[in-house]
């Protein structure tokens, strides 16, 4: 089986398609790039051809590369890694420019094979890359996305992409499909200019085979191949492109903060390529994407973000010999905003779902939300009325617990207090039906302990949801002591069906997630109350990669809440409870009133239009700043590793049983430095032996709390990583 065939019609046009052998969508491997060179060169061989269609067998028409070519590039060569993948990139480059010249002479630009790319759906990274190569690209009128979105994996479009779009439509228009990794549909991107038409799928083919048969020399010739060519909207060293280029470097440097190399390797490419030749410039391209792939970030993300969540999402940690558990009916207990969330993504998933509150105005106001985010979408063109109204029509808000009957899955989402929780657990379980799985959506509370309410615990699970539902990907499913494996398989593939990316933790008292970000806001908390410039807290974490820093983070999730898990974590720990200090300033804003941004004061003040402006200064009246602040590296240890130390701690106690699970959860669960690819992927970047001793630097300074756990000691000692002694085979 291949994945590029080729087959020629009466007309005399060559359609090559590509079709991969039992995958649900194309990627580019090494074979695959030698069978379409193959396909290229027997168009370009045959004086009866006349030229070529590339198209797809699947209703996409590629996902992009196959990501374990990297590796095997850097293998290639065994004392020269970047020789390697430098070589291997510009043999893509040089297929894909035989397919852009297809022949013609180099002086006159004539005589060559017009060859079209028909793109049946999606079509993204190499994938469109190849496309841009093409003569002229056609997509079918589907709802898949077009663009290049390499930056969002810890690399750049490195087989021309980069070169290639920043030439057809200048460094400006082409940063947001660069830069920021910004997917279209087909018809805005014919309007943004990534495609030269949009036709119905039915009429794909014959609309480009119509076009070979019609192309004329002029039509295959690439602007930047033209004598005269001049970039859209200029060059560096010209008036018009010197203003863009300068603000591109500030734009990159201001979102990245100099921790993803990515953005500015790419940057750096489309600088330098933009001062020479088109083949000139695709060699510096290659240049800096093999420098991106040789730093260790680069693997880190790809590992996590695309294989590791990848893996997860395809069910990496399901149960075995478990059948089908997909939901058919959902009940939600609570239509408060989690309830509500809750409600809204399983009902645009296709899933039949009873909202239930204790008042009937209540339940109406739940399920009213997913009207206003339907609303919200028709505005931006993202839905339709109809689709609104199939919605809607889904959802039943109703107080009776009756209307549960027949149900696959429920999901309490009322207040975190044990004795309401048992209340509902048990008139739900009342009404359900043998086989029904009953999930608690608690943050903080032990799952075995609410399964004691639950007449059958072995169908008790948690499902924790990050707030808000329809933005975060990331969902926590806690395994209880009783529960089951089918508990377990319901709840991930209910996960799938709302398209979400699930991690399966062993219950314990915050679980994984808020294990570690916890941690993390008390460190930043217990600094402001040391005299640390709340300022200096907030940047520590920017420089780290972290989307907000703790004091915000605390702003938004809302400081009352913060008080309420302190009193409810002392009143279980007793004694052993060691965040009497982080109390301190958290319930003396909470006794001023400022209880975050929904209340518009927090440690930030707030406009009217709760748009922060900067610190409260009354928060350094009231902890005034030290006379000797510390060094920024010393800020960011304390808050790395205070979330660091606790996701080996939960590796440790069993709490996590995958380290694909701990650096993927991190990242999506509270945004974990991605450049990094998650704490454990961190830990191996740095080594355990660094992290021992920037561990035992802290601890010496400020307590226990940053003692190094005994299974980091001891890989320390071993010289071990975690992606080595943890492989992925063996945790699962």
């Amino acid at each position: 089986m291949t994945d590029f065939t080729l087959k020629t019609d009466a007309s005399g046009v060559a359609v090559i398609t590509w079709d991969c052998p039992g995958k649900s969508m194309n990627v580019m491997s090494f074979e695959g790039l030698a069978e379409l060179d193959a396909c290229i060169d027997e168009v370009l061989a045959d004086d009866a051809i006349k030229g070529a269609v590339i198209t797809s067998g699947k209703d996409s028409f590629a996902g992009g590369m196959d990501l374990n070519i990297l590796a095997s590039l850097r293998d290639a060569v065994a004392d020269d890694p970047a020789k390697g993948v430098f070589d291997g990139v510009m043999r893509m480059h040089a297929i894909l420019r035989k397919v852009e010249r297809a022949g013609m002479d180099a002086k006159t630009h004539k005589g060559g094979k017009p060859i079209a790319a028909a793109l049946t759906g999606t079509a993204m990274g190499i994938g469109y890359e190849l496309p841009l190569a093409c003569h002229r690209i056609f997509a079918a009128d589907t709802k898949g996305k077009i663009g290049l979105p390499e930056i969002m994996v810890g690399l750049f479009p490195g087989a021309g992409g980069t070169t290639r779009l920043v030439r057809k439509l200048g460094a400006m228009a082409a940063a947001p499909y660069l830069l920021e990794g910004k997917t279209l549909a087909p018809a805005k991107a014919k309007a943004a200019g990534l495609v030269d038409e949009v036709v119905a799928p039915g009429e794909l083919l014959a609309k480009a085979k119509d076009w070979v048969l019609n192309a004329s020399d002029a039509d295959l010739l690439k602007p930047w191949d033209a004598k005269g060519y001049k970039m859209p909207g200029g060059t560096p060293y010209t008036p018009a492109g010197f203003p863009t280029f300068m603000g591109a470097a500030v734009m990159v440097h201001g979102k990245t903060k100099g921790v993803y190399p990515a953005a500015k390797a790419l940057l750096s490419a489309v600088y330098e390529g933009a001062l020479v030749s088109f083949d000139e410039a695709l060699k510096i391209e290659a240049r800096w994407f093999t420098k991106v792939v040789l730093d260790p970030t680069s693997g880190a993300m790809i590992r996590s973000l695309f294989l590791n969540k990848g893996a997860l999402e395809k069910g990496a940690v399901r149960p075995a010999g478990v059948d089908d558990q997909r939901v058919q009916k959902l009940g939600v207990l609570g239509a408060g905003m989690m309830g509500a969330g809750i409600a809204l993504v399983s009902a645009m998933a296709g899933i039949e779902v009873v909202l239930i509150d204790a008042k009937q105005e209540a339940a109406d106001k739940g399920k009213a939300y997913t009207a206003s985010y339907m609303d919200k979408g028709i505005s931006r063109g993202k839905a339709t009325a109809e689709k609104k109204e199939a919605t809607l029509a889904r959802i039943t808000a109703t107080t009776d617990y009756a209307a549960l009957e027949g149900c696959d899955l429920v999901i309490e989402a009322v207040f975190e207090d044990p004795g309401v929780k048992a209340e509902v657990t048990a008139k739900a379980e009342a009404v359900l039906g043998e086989n029904a799985i009953f999930a608690t959506n608690t943050s903080t509370l032990p799952i075995s302990d609410l399964a004691r309410a639950s007449a059958r615990p072995d169908r008790f699970i948690g499902i924790h949801f990050f707030s808000p539902v329809e933005k975060m990907n990331l969902v926590e499913i806690i395994r209880g002591k009783e529960t089951g494996d089918r508990a377990v398989a319901r709840a991930l593939d209910f996960v799938r069906q709302i398209r979400k990316t699930p991690i399966v933790v062993n219950d314990a008292r915050f679980f994984y997630a808020n294990r570690c970000i916890l941690p993390y806001i008390n460190e930043g908390i217990r600094m402001v109350g040391e005299g640390v410039a709340p300022w200096m807290v907030e940047h520590a974490a920017e420089l780290l990669g972290f989307p907000v820093g703790p004091l915000q983070l605390t702003d938004e999730v809302s400081i009352d809440l913060g008080v309420k898990i302190a009193k409810a974590t002392k009143a279980a720990m007793g004694d052993a409870y060691p965040d009497g200090d982080v109390d301190e300033v958290v319930f003396w804003l909470a006794g001023e009133g400022r209880m975050g941004r929904k209340a518009g004061a927090g440690f930030y003040s707030y406009n009217d239009k709760g748009k922060r402006q900067g610190i409260w200064p009354g928060l350094v009246e009231r902890f005034p700043l030290a006379e000797n602040q510390p060094e920024l590296t010393a800020v960011q240890h304390r808050l790395m590793m205070a979330q660091v130390l606790e996701a080996v701690r939960a590796l440790e106690d069993g709490v996590l049983t995958d380290i694909r699970e701990g650096d993927v959860g991190a990242i999506l669960g509270w945004g974990f430095a991605p450049w990094s690819g998650g704490p454990f992927s961190w830990l191996d970047m740095i080594g355990a032996g660094k992290a021992v001793e920037i561990a035992e630097a802290l601890e010496a300074e400020h307590g226990p709390r940053f003692a190094a756990p005994g299974l980091l000691r001891e890989m320390a000692e071993a010289g071990e990583r975690f992606y080595t002694r943890f492989a992925p085979a063996r945790a699962a």
